[in-house]
């Protein structure tokens, strides 16, 4: 059995800050990457890092994150069809000193209610431009569009906790989508409804963020793995699509190997992704420390009991994409020693300075 494990900021964004894995015991994760072949690629995000491997192409404007995503979240209401799908997700936007910060709904709770009062406010203030943002799910909003637009756009998870002005859309009509965009924050402004969420001492929905269109690719798409594993909505629409077998993550590695079956299994750890991106140092080495004992610990002694043939383990990062390929024997190569996770981070690239300024001010 082959075993691919998918961690999103399993290292701190920050290389420069080593003494945040001080006392942290992770004895099971520093033998499997010490005794590793490490390859390491130009950063990418969890959908681009998916799309590659569900052999789906980028288009035009970006990933096809939407169309792909629609008929899951619609509750196959929808088909994609033909048609140009884009997500249009609320956010919250924060001015600060120079540049303006984004926040997603990490950040924030939004209901299904005030999810479809918003859409309307803002479906009332495009009128007559041809586009519809339809409120699928409270916090995953889509927009179909009668014409393909002309521009190229960011993912949200590129933006968040970042200076949006460096990520606003470019291409031909990116001017008319940056007055979109504009107008619809325009018409959220201390509008009443997010009067009554500050109110209540919560963020508010004060603009949306338009990425991940496409339509829907005309290449079946495929899945190198058989069986899928991970809460990710966009990767239980891939193994939707390629007709892998879709679970969502176990209890921990013991719970996995227990129900195992033969093939190539993909499991997605997303719990430290959204501590890293709002700087949650605690938060993150906490989450770091529950999945040493869950889960690198229980699959290192798999691998030495060779209950696993090989384990690619990969961390996404905002400075490079690092694979980590390890098997039952690499683990006995005594000439390859043992290094501590702040040995291993120094690889990663410094973060950049507009993620920096993030840290400055958590949103609240």
């Amino acid at each position: 059995m082959n075993l691919q494990i998918l961690i999103p900021n399993l290292f701190w964004p920050d290389s420069s800050q080593p003494e945040i894995y001080g006392d942290l015991s992770l004895s099971g994760l520093e033998k499997m990457l010490s005794k590793s072949e490490k390859k390491t690629y130009p950063s990418e995000t969890l959908e681009t890092w998916l799309c590659k491997s569900f052999h789906i192409d980028k288009q035009k404007c970006d990933w096809p994150i939407a169309p792909i995503m629609v008929q899951n979240d619609s509750m196959n209401s929808i088909l994609p069809n033909s048609d140009f799908w884009m997500r249009a997700d609320p956010v919250h936007l924060r001015i600060e000193q120079n540049h303006i910060m984004l926040a997603d709904s990490q950040a924030f709770k939004i209901s299904k209610e005030e999810s479809q009062q918003i859409a309307q406010i803002i479906n009332c203030c495009l009128d007559n431009k041809n586009i519809l943002i339809l409120p699928l799910q409270s916090d995953r909003w889509y927009l179909r569009c009668t014409e393909v637009p002309e521009l190229e756009t960011f993912p949200l998870s590129d933006v968040t906790c970042r200076n949006i002005n460096d990520y606003l859309p470019i291409g031909n009509q990116s001017v008319v989508w940056r007055k979109i965009f504009n107008e619809i924050q325009m018409v959220l402004h201390d509008h009443p409804i997010n009067q009554v969420r500050e109110s209540r001492g919560e963020l508010a929905i004060n603009s949306v963020w338009f990425w991940g269109g496409g339509v829907m690719p005309q290449v079946k798409i495929e899945s190198i793995f058989s069986h899928v594993w991970g809460n990710h909505e966009f990767l239980r629409a891939l193994a939707f699509y390629s007709n892998a077998v879709w679970k969502g993550v176990p209890i921990n590695g013991e719970d996995f190997l227990q129900n195992i079956t033969i093939g190539d299994h993909l499991i997605v750890l997303d719990s430290l992704y959204g501590r890293a991106q709002y700087r949650d140092a605690y938060g993150w080495r906490e989450s770091l420390k529950k999945m040493e004992i869950d889960w690198f610990t229980p699959l290192c002694r798999a691998l030495e009991a060779k209950k696993i043939s090989q384990l690619t383990l990969t961390a996404l990062g905002s400075g490079a994409t690092q694979s980590f390929c390890v098997t039952a024997n690499d683990l006995w190569k005594f000439w390859r020693k043992m290094k501590s996770m702040a040995f291993l981070s120094e690889s990663v690239l410094p973060v950049p300075k507009a993620i920096e300024m993030a840290t400055e001010r958590r949103f609240k």
